[in-house]
């Protein structure tokens, strides 16, 4: 391995090779989002509410780790398209509950068929057990600097 002070040995870091290949994942999930004409926030709200039911914007916004700001601007995105409702929440007049519609379930699931696909799209160099072996070693270095 080439010292990590030269410009090619800074290309073997686990550092760089990371940032590359995640560089390679938004890539391919951006491109496989856009075909359903969303985002990547998009996916978020709709999965989460699909699987866990209605939520208020802001307990919405903790469970998929995004902005209030941008869940506001996603929400209406989604509803102006017909895939969520909002409605006042019947024991907190000030606070808005966001449904999915059928629309929306049928929607996150063809957004999770191309998380899959784009999931296997990026592990295509790797047999399956090597796809396993990578992801157990990138959740316990994702949940080692999360406990920071």
């Amino acid at each position: 391995m080439e010292s990590p002070q030269s410009p090619a040995g800074l290309r073997t870091t686990p550092s760089w090779l990371l940032n590359q290949a995640a560089r390679h994942a938004a890539r391919l999930l951006s491109e496989g989002f856009a075909a359903h004409d969303l985002r990547g926030y998009h996916y978020r709200l709709l999965a989460t509410l699909a699987a866990e039911g209605p939520a208020s914007q802001a307990d919405l916004g903790r469970r998929c780790g995004i902005d209030r700001s941008d869940v506001v601007a996603a929400v209406n995105d989604l509803a102006g398209r017909g895939l969520v409702v909002r409605a006042p929440d019947p024991a907190d007049r000030r606070r808005n509950v966001i449904s999915p519609t059928a629309a929306g379930v049928d929607e996150a699931r063809r957004m999770g068929e191309t998380v899959d696909r784009v999931q296997r799209d990026l592990l295509a160099p790797l047999s399956a057990a090597e796809g396993e072996q990578l992801t157990r070693l990138l959740t316990r270095l994702v949940e080692h600097h999360n406990g920071r």
